[in-house]
């Protein structure tokens, strides 16, 4: 996922204001990065930034979540799911690296994890995360929950 330009809050309108006219863009973002790096066969290292953006990426959303209700914590989860499936394949990764050429059937074994947690990933994203309709769910909850509790805020 390229580095995101930094988006101009607007400090005449409501922080859900800002939520709902930033953050569906951010999520549609996410969403495109995941499927074009899911399409290859990425390297450790970019699934790493991957996962580091998915952190950014739950951190704003968690930085907002005053502006949202209870749909807000089921999306969070499902950034932690997919947060943990990376970190998971990047332990393999890392702990395959840290062993060298010194521990070849402990490597093998660590190449086998890994490749069944890449699978979950494929799994877990292809068939939870982005399943038809997903995206929608979270751009229109992003942009109209807030609408709703904004309009609520100015009674």
């Amino acid at each position: 996922m390229p580095k995101l330009k930094a988006i101009t809050w607007n400090a005449t309108v409501t922080a859900g204001e800002n939520a709902a006219a930033h953050l569906p863009s951010l999520a549609h973002k996410y969403f495109r990065a995941g499927r074009t790096l899911l399409q290859k066969q990425p390297s450790p290292r970019t699934l790493h930034r991957f996962r580091l953006e998915t952190k950014r990426f739950r951190y704003t959303l968690e930085l907002f979540r005053p502006c949202y209700g209870p749909g807000l914590d089921q999306r969070l989860a499902k950034l932690r799911e997919i947060q943990n499936h990376l970190g998971e394949v990047s332990d393999c990764s890392t702990t395959i690296e840290l062993l060298g050429r010194t521990h070849q059937p402990f490597a093998a074994f660590l190449k086998r994890r890994m490749a069944a947690k890449m699978g979950a990933l494929h799994s877990y994203w292809h068939q939870e995360f982005d399943a038809a309709g997903q995206e929608t769910w979270w751009t229109q909850y992003l942009v109209r929950f807030v609408r709703k509790q904004v309009h609520n805020e100015h009674r």
